[in-house]
């Protein structure tokens, strides 16, 4: 074949290969020499979410953009200047009507003549065929105006053929999708894949957090080279995650719109590079970023701490931990006191009443600021101060929802070299424990904190106590266990005495049930291996139990009651272990377990000790654990004679497990919507907590009955806060419930087999929702609020079929 007309097929070829990739990815540009004008249109809704009330805040903008080239290099890299001509903003002052209902139209927001020259500031930016290089603009400007700027640079940011790639606009660093077809071009943003400036902090817990679903998707129309249209569509659903169904809803829209038709500008800028260029522009711009920056509200209705101080003489400290009241003002004080200085905080502390303190030090540690931390160091003495202040503390410390390392190290300089009283060490080794597991999230310690069980369960160094080793073994069958670790528990049962090794073979028998639990796959592997799960592992007779089953279940949160009961050979009850869980989303959560020990009580009733058998010292007591805090032991009796004491001189006054005030939710997140505005997202909750537990022992009638009582108040405050240059917006939620709950036990041990009655009830829940919207737009403001109470009725819960059974042959047999 000729050469030449090989070489010419050759070229041909490539030709329509060019021409079919340009058609696929177009290359982008501005012409010299001409003015571009686009109509530039933004609307912004913030919705409460029940469906009820479809009512919030919303904010509409209208401008238009002039956009030239100023220069442009060999390589295609072009620099384009952008200015906002003559913004118009308006907003609805009242709250939002639903569709089939009129209500006010928006009111135009007067914008002062600084806001308008401050918008009209040109900025500029490095542009290559749709990839916004580098940002320049005047960093003294106000953040918010120079956020919205970022936000219509970002519709600038795109690429003309179809891919995944990571890209920065106002929402930060992103990974983006697009897909061409014909002159459209659709982006998809993974605003949960963004990177931007770290703000903002949450509790280590995700229940008592915040659930965020957000969505972006971009819609480019691009003919004859050149940008004609744009739709920018964005939401996010926010909401706390134990209840997602009152949250909140935000919707972002700009939309860029080419006006034709093109008119001269000026002429392209002579400079060898783009710095040279830059020198020579009169407003002198400096190189940007293009995640927007974050912005933080000058708050001018909050307490102030120093106001309180001046009339401290006249404040009142609401300290019943049980009431609603005390938990909202528990939440006021730490606002008061995020924002304080060292030396009021420590002003506050020492100069309010003796009994209000222990409230103020929760607040103070709460709060976690580095006056608060600092104030606190300063204020307590460990050698001088009660142990209830003491207590309050280092509680205090171990509830905290999100520690700091500062937290850490004053609770440790605290205990450091110190004389202190047995209670106060147990306290402060519970804290330090708390703190080092939330810092470590429980994933730095957990091959080390499951070495050590093992070595416990089975024995290895020294004998322990079976309860000790039931709930070693119990540990590692909660927490990831391997094959091998549940095989060796379920081989040690054939050694075990009857009633241990039923407990611990119904434990894991009652996981396989259990649809939640972690372990429920490997364990269901290895009860199909024909080794274990026979007949001799599995037939055992004993009375111990081991029970778990659902409380109530929502859209939002399962809650789950389980109860272990270990009983002795000759039917009495060793220990008793009630456990209460929550699960959302995911996450796991103790919320409480409540532990009643008792030893010696077979003696009493005439049993023998079996050969070589000790003789155990007569005891009673309970332990209990709280949102994975576990409490210093409640001794009830000691020996024979300190229980006599107890039941001739008792006064019928419950013993207190623990009362105070913790800061469960603290959550504070910003969320950059692309168009430049900012929202912030906040959540609190207090729980005001008084768990008061009480024992009875008769031996005369051979029963014994305790009660634990729990009364509680939860105050959760959800607000969203919207921030542009002409208007703020808030959308709040605020909870209040107050709620009882006792939990009763009786054993009887005259019957053989021992008898027990558990009795789990709940008192009538009062509750109440409030949600505002509030808008501000210069010297305007308005305030819509919406509010509902109710009351939830009191309930009993049926625990499982066979303490029902037990519990109306006790009710029968006092009817007798």
């Amino acid at each position: 074949m000729n050469p030449r007309a090989v070489w010419g097929c050759f070229c041909l070829l490539c030709f329509s290969l060019l021409r079919a990739a340009e058609g696929n990815s177009q290359l982008l540009s501005f012409q010299p020499g001409t003015l571009y004008q686009y109509r530039y249109s933004l609307d912004v809704q913030l919705h409460h979410r029940p469906t009820a009330w479809p009512w919030g805040a919303r904010l509409q903008a209208e401008t238009l953009i002039h956009l030239h080239r100023l220069w442009r290099d060999r390589g295609g890299e072009e620099l384009l200047q952008v200015q906002i001509r003559d913004l118009k903003a308006k907003h609805l002052p009242e709250e939002e009507r639903s569709q089939d209902s009129t209500g006010g139209g928006p009111v135009e927001i007067a914008l002062s003549p600084e806001a308008q020259a401050e918008l009209q500031q040109p900025v500029f930016i490095s542009w290559n065929s749709g990839k916004v290089k580098a940002f320049y603009g005047n960093e003294a400007e106000n953040i918010l105006v120079s956020n919205l700027k970022r936000g219509i640079i970002s519709l600038f940011q795109l690429q003309p053929h179809a891919g995944t790639t990571v890209e920065e606009d106002a929402s930060g660093s992103c990974q983006v999708t697009y897909t061409v077809s014909n002159h459209s071009i659709t982006k998809i943003k993974d605003l949960l894949s963004c990177s931007k400036p770290k703000s903002g902090f949450t509790s280590i817990n995700k229940i008592f957090g915040v659930e965020w679903q957000p969505s972006s998707r971009s819609q480019y129309v691009v003919k004859d080279n050149l940008l004609q249209s744009v739709l920018a569509e964005e939401s996010h659903v926010v909401a706390p995650a134990l209840r997602s169904r009152s949250g909140i809803k935000i919707t972002s829209r700009q939309q860029l719109q080419l006006v034709p038709p093109a008119m001269p500008g000026p002429a392209e800028v002579s400079g060898q590079s783009l710095k040279d260029v830059l020198a020579g522009v009169e407003a002198r711009p400096q190189p940007l970023g293009m995640a927007s920056l974050p912005f933080r509200r000058v708050c001018t209705h909050c307490p102030s701490l120093r106001a309180f101080l001046k009339a401290l003489d006249r404040q009142r400290v609401k300290t019943d931990t049980s009431k609603v009241a005390t938990a909202w003002q528990f939440q006021r004080f730490i606002q008061m006191l995020r924002g304080a200085k060292k030396r009021d905080v420590l002003q506050l502390l020492r100069r309010t009443p003796e009994e209000t303190r222990p409230f103020l030090v929760e607040a103070a540690v709460a709060t976690q600021s580095v006056a608060s931390l600092a104030a606190l160091s300063d204020f307590l003495d460990f050698s001088k101060e009660p142990k209830s202040l003491l207590e309050k503390f280092l509680y205090a410390a171990a509830f905290s929802p999100q520690p700091s390392g500062e937290l850490l190290h004053l609770v440790l300089d605290k205990l450091d070299g110190k004389q202190l009283a047995p209670e106060i060490w147990e306290t402060g080794i519970i804290a330090v424990g708390s703190l080092v597991g939330k810092l470590c999230q429980q994933k730095l310690c957990g091959l080390q904190v499951k070495q050590v069980m093992r070595r416990i369960f089975h024995q290895k160094r020294k004998s322990y106590d079976k309860t000790c080793r039931l709930a070693a073994a119990e540990i590692l069958l909660d927490n990831h266990p391997l094959p091998m670790d549940v095989i060796n528990i379920l081989l040690a049962t054939s050694e075990m005495e009857t009633e241990m090794a039923t407990f611990l073979l119904l434990k894991v028998q009652n996981s396989l049930r259990d649809h939640h639990h972690l372990a429920k796959k490997i364990k269901k592997d290895i009860m199909g291996d024909p080794r274990i799960n026979n007949y001799n592992f599995f037939s055992k007779v004993g009375i111990s139990s081991s029970f778990s089953g659902p409380l109530t279940v929502t859209q939002d949160l399962t809650s789950t009651f389980g109860l272990d009961l270990l009983f002795l050979e000759g039917g009495f009850l060793r220990k008793s272990v009630s456990d209460f869980s929550l699960l959302s989303h995911g996450q796991r959560l103790r919320a409480a377990q409540v532990t009643f020990e008792a030893q010696g009580m077979e003696l009493m009733m005439g049993e023998n000790l079996s050969e070589g058998e000790e003789e155990p010292e007569l005891m009673a007591g309970m332990s209990a654990t709280f949102f994975d805090v576990q409490l210093r032991p409640v001794v009830f009796f000691q020996g024979y004679a300190d229980l006599m004491a107890k039941v001739l001189l008792s006064t019928g006054e419950p013993t207190s497990v623990v009362r105070g005030n913790l800061l469960l939710m603290d959550h504070h997140q910003v969320i950059p919507l692309q168009s430049g505005l900012q929202v912030t997202v906040k959540l609190q909750g207090g729980l005001g907590l008084d768990i008061s537990a009480d024992m009875d022992v008769s031996i005369w009638e051979q029963e014994l009955k305790s009660s634990v009582t729990a009364r509680g108040s939860l105050a959760m405050d959800f607000q969203a806060e919207l921030d542009s240059p002409f208007l703020q917006a808030t959308l709040r939620g605020q909870t209040e419930v107050e709620t009882s709950i006792h939990f009763d036990t009786k054993l009887r041990f005259s019957s053989s087999p021992v008898l027990m009655c558990l009795q789990l009830r709940e008192e009538q829940v009062p509750y109440r929702e409030v949600f505002t919207v509030s808008q501000s737009a210069g010297s305007r403001s308005s305030t819509a609020r919406k509010g509902r109470r109710g009351t939830v009725p009191g309930r009993e819960f049926a625990l499982h079929q066979t303490n029902s059974k037990v519990c109306n042959l006790l009710l029968a047999a006092e009817k007798e």
